[in-house]
């Protein structure tokens, strides 16, 4: 998603300020950047190409100032997000996936429980921003996981800083997610492929049963008519396409033997290697 914006004025209250403001958020996904894909043919490469590199922010605002503060100041940031703005009658027609933050701020009394509620419903990341402090207490009450923001002094340089934190936060969960989904499926692949190699045996015997029983049908001479004798040569033919089918899910096994010793050989020195150097 990028880098956090930078902030070009901040002093240490404001910073602590910022990162209160974003610890709800970072411990639920404190272990998304740990999350690494497991070994296999996926081509993780992929999934990275869907991150979207430049982020986009929603601003739901009744106070066009306020929109405008917030656009304006982020004008003097080297990276510059995406900006929708709606105000709280307009929003609720919303579509979650066209946007990574919501900031809300300056709305009507009456549209704030609707608003939040709706951003809520659609687990969407919500920095509010408010200088009335009984609304802090309230949207801190009945939504948890909303970041407030007040609007004191030097609340637009702060504003940025917790907005680019928040987004650097979800673009991590979004890694993590397509990790997960990833490792799910490399899970899901890796289990057919152990049923296979362990029904081998059981498909390798009732094969030879196949086999052997049509080949015997076919050494009668005109015990078969010329049609039955046709279907039969069809089962033959067949059983042994299975049966070679069967034999290259063995030349894979021997091969994935052969590339674990391998990886543990390596694994092996590599271990040797970084105790010598200690």
């Amino acid at each position: 998603m990028g880098r956090t914006p930078t902030i070009t004025s901040r002093n240490s209250s404001e910073v602590s300020e910022a990162r209160r403001q974003v610890s709800g958020i970072s411990a639920r996904i404190a272990n998304a950047r740990s999350l690494k894909p497991s070994v296999g043919s996926l081509d993780f490469r992929e999934a990275q190409k869907e991150n979207v590199d430049q982020p986009s922010i929603l601003i739901i605002s009744d106070d066009a100032e306020l929109s405008r503060a917030v656009t304006g100041r982020w004008q003097s940031e080297r990276r510059v997000p995406a900006f929708t703005l709606m105000s709280s009658d307009v929003c609720l027609g919303f579509d979650p996936d066209t946007f990574h933050l919501a900031i809300a701020g300056g709305l009507r009394p009456e549209a704030l429980s609707v608003v939040l509620e709706a951003m809520d419903a659609a687990g969407k990341r919500v920095l509010f921003v408010t200088e009335n402090m009984r609304l802090v207490q309230t949207v801190r009450d009945r939504w948890p996981g909303i970041a407030i923001l007040r609007q004191q002094e030097n609340w637009l340089d702060t504003l940025v800083l917790v907005a680019g934190e928040i987004l650097h936060w979800v673009s991590a969960e979004a890694d993590a997610h397509r990790f997960e989904q990833a490792n799910t499926l490399l899970e899901r692949q890796a289990l057919h492929g152990r049923y296979m190699l362990e029904m081998r045996h059981t498909l390798n015997n009732t094969l030879t049963s196949v086999l052997g029983n049509s080949e015997l049908l076919l050494l009668e001479p005109g015990s078969l008519s010329a049609g039955a004798r046709s279907q039969i040569e069809t089962i033959r033919n067949m059983s042994l396409r299975m049966h070679e089918i069967l034999q290259r899910f063995s030349s894979l096994e021997k091969e994935l033997s052969v590339v674990d010793r391998q990886a543990e050989k390596e694994s092996g020195g590599k271990s040797q290697a970084a105790v010598a150097s200690l």
